[in-house]
């Protein structure tokens, strides 16, 4: 049986928290920390980025493919640059989830690699 690395729940659980930890009441959309702290701003986005990239290290730390962490890192770079333009920005980050496409991206370069 086949169980996930340690460093893949962690990646996991901080997509979670970043992008999807709190349901929007009376929907099924949910938001994370992530366009909360762009709220802030400049500090908030660039807090979020930081943690972003927790998920491209460890990424690189399993040794997925230079090619997986490039588009990890434009995910990153995408949700940091337009989430920081006031308003329209936070919106764009609640929508792009920019972590839980890097969590699900090195899910599978994980399987894939066998």
């Amino acid at each position: 049986m086949d169980t996930e690395p340690p460093a893949l729940g962690r990646v996991r659980t901080v997509a979670h928290l970043l992008d999807e930890s709190v349901r929007v009441p009376g929907t099924d959309f949910r938001v994370g920390l992530d366009p909360l702290l762009g709220l802030v701003p400049f500090v908030g986005d660039v807090l979020a980025g930081l943690c972003s990239l927790y998920i491209v290290a460890e990424a690189a730390r399993l040794g997925v493919r230079k090619r997986t962490l490039v588009r990890m890192l434009f995910n990153v770079a995408l949700d940091t640059l337009v989430g920081s333009v006031p308003f329209v920005g936070d919106f764009f980050d609640a929508y792009w989830k920019a972590n839980v496409r890097n969590a699900a991206l090195l899910a599978a370069a994980l399987d894939a690699d066998g």
